[in-house]
């Protein structure tokens, strides 16, 4: 890569060796991708080359840090650092990362992929692949290995990914709300509802439960409907608790966004959850994501339950 492949064209050329730059561009993004074997790095890699980025796996951190403080690396990367990394050391590799953030010459993000380690087995066993520190011991003992090793690394992510319960399509979803290239500004959030059966969406930075409403699903006129359906948001609507519930609900949103804002964060996932994901949380979340467009924010929707069906 040379840095006339990589400049941005909106910008001027790069400025002589020695001479003030003649572009006021950002620094680029680096998004450094680490985190437990199997835990799906290599899909988060793809997905964020599907978004523009150029990913590389493997690359070693020495090379990484000569890459960016030789002026080369104008265009946004996402690189894979882990166990398997030739010169990979977690002491090491943190006083790095703290080194190439603190340098300005990037805008760089460490990313942690973790994984519950009965998921991290199943995995292993139905890919009938080795895991790196199991060559010559059971998988649980490699497994306990790596995470004893990688624990310095999840305490000082920018960003924790758990891929337990996360679909590849999700998975593409949710790095493209924290590092898409095409995204506006400031703050982006995305709104689920979800099903208490069937588990917390791992990547929810704020839950709330809606089972306390009642529930249409005892109508039999509402059950076949879902939050969607006006007879079914009206039904909710209705219940004596809602007013003071909804009118909770926002008055916490309204001076939380901005200070999230504030302080860096650039994707919030709001989780709306009831007992099956089709009532009472969709209309809910709904009616939530509406008044937050009406307040200016960027805001993506998803009802987990009535996407995937229920299992």
């Amino acid at each position: 890569m040379t840095t006339a492949d990589a400049h941005d064209p909106a910008c001027p050329p790069p400025a002589a060796a020695g001479a003030e730059p003649a572009c006021a561009c950002p620094p680029p993004r680096v998004v450094v991708v680490t985190g437990m074997s199997g835990a799906g790095k290599t899909l988060a890699l793809k997905a964020l080359e599907d978004l523009g980025y150029e990913a590389v796996d493997n690359l070693p951190l020495s090379l990484l840090e000569a890459l960016v403080r030789g002026g080369e690396l104008t265009r946004p990367l996402a690189v894979g650092i882990d166990i398997r990394t030739r010169d990979f050391g977690v002491d090491s590799m943190l006083a790095g990362v703290d080194e190439l953030k603190a340098s300005g010459l990037v805008d760089m993000q460490l990313v942690f992929f973790d994984c519950t380690d009965e998921t991290l087995s199943r995995r292993y066993t139905e890919t009938r692949r080795r895991h790196p520190l199991a060559a010559d011991r059971p998988l649980a003992d490699g497994l306990r290995h790596e995470r004893e090793l990688l624990t310095p690394l999840l305490g000082r992510a920018d960003l924790v990914v758990d891929t337990t319960a996360l679909p590849p399509a999700e998975l593409k979803r949710l790095l493209s709300g924290h590092f898409g290239l095409e995204r506006k500004p400031g703050l982006v959030l995305f709104v689920t509802s979800f099903s208490y059966r069937r588990g917390l969406p791992r990547e929810a930075d704020l839950v709330f439960d809606a089972r306390f409403l009642a529930n249409p699903h005892y109508d039999p006129a509402l059950r076949p409907l879902t939050g969607r359906d006006e007879a079914v948001a009206r039904h909710v609507e209705r219940d004596p608790d809602f007013g003071r519930f909804f009118a909770a609900l926002t008055g916490l949103l309204e001076p939380l966004l901005p200070r999230f804002a504030a302080e860096g964060k650039s994707y919030l996932t709001i989780a709306i959850g009831c007992t099956g994901g089709r009532h009472r949380s969709v209309a809910i979340a709904e009616r939530l994501t509406h008044w937050l467009r009406d307040k200016g924010q960027q805001v993506d929707l998803r009802h987990r339950e009535l996407e995937e069906g229920e299992k």
